[in-house]
């Protein structure tokens, strides 16, 4: 070897220790997961929107009940934790995980591509789709989703949802009107002033047999809405231990049970 070949390979040598010494180790990337860090201070924080029946809503006595918050229930059990419950709007769930005022989100939220690129999901607890509460006095004649996507068309959405995310794409020729309320975007089709309140099935049904005098629904989902948990992204190890968890309670019975709860008219 000459003198320039050894001078390179000595300089390689010196740097591969610092480059060594600056590795992460396994034990580090547990300790920074959120997962560590629950066990440690001995409490979950679960983010969610108490206003989507049957997911998440209060009880008689104000308490967050459903079956979002059964699943929280499950999950802090299984860590051996007890659970806080953070209520806040839809929109701002993702950015309080973000900020870590919260360590996971279980609000009947969609995994999409868009949602992925700032947060990690689980693998899905339910299955859903986006469907329709027509408003009678507006659009009588409705009875196909495409017929909504046409001038003079509106249509209300509730401010964050997947909803609000698709329906620009899929109705471009409509105008949306957006809502931080949910019962704000079934009073507009009711009043008469949108023709439209795009959100999920079981929520469409429910509107639509609450009003069956000024409304019509369309109830073939026209989306795949997979629901899962959210968790802040990259947090692998946290992300592990959530499909593990629900994998056990498919495989035990427990997942079973949740849905006989809640839905039991879709068994």
């Amino acid at each position: 070897m000459n003198m320039k070949g050894s001078c390179i390979a000595l300089c390689i040598l010196l740097l591969l220790p610092a480059a060594s010494s600056q590795a992460v180790t396994t034990f580090e990337i547990y300790e920074a997961s959120v997962l560590s860090q629950i066990i440690k201070r001995n409490k979950l924080t679960v983010g969610m929107e108490v206003g989507f029946f049957p997911f998440e809503y209060a009880d008689t006595d104000g308490r967050p009940v459903g079956f979002d918050v059964d699943l929280a229930n499950i999950a802090a059990q299984e860590l051996g934790v007890p659970v806080e419950i953070k209520e806040m709007e839809f929109s701002g769930l993702i950015p309080a995980l973000q900020t870590g005022k919260i360590d996971m989100i279980i609000s009947g939220m969609s995994r999409t591509p868009a949602r992925a690129k700032t947060v990690s999901f689980s693998q899905p607890y339910f299955e859903a789709g986006l469907c329709a509460l027509i408003s009678n006095k507006r659009a009588p004649e409705v009875s196909e989703i495409s017929r909504l996507n046409a001038e003079g068309r509106v249509l209300a959405v509730k401010l964050g949802t997947t909803g609000d995310i698709v329906t620009g794409r899929l109705f471009p020729k409509a105008t949306v009107k957006r809502f931080k309320e949910e019962t704000e975007c079934v009073l507009e089709v009711v009043a008469g002033r949108a023709d439209a309140f795009i959100y999920d099935q079981l929520s469409i049904s429910l509107h639509h047999a609450q009003n069956p005098q000024t409304t019509h629904a369309i109830l073939k989902p026209f989306t795949f809405e997979p629901y899962a948990i959210a968790i802040r992204g990259g947090d692998f190890d946290f992300l592990n231990w959530l499909n593990i968890l629900l994998e056990t309670i498919k495989a035990d019975g427990r997942y079973q049970e949740l849905r006989k709860k809640y839905f039991s008219d879709l068994q």
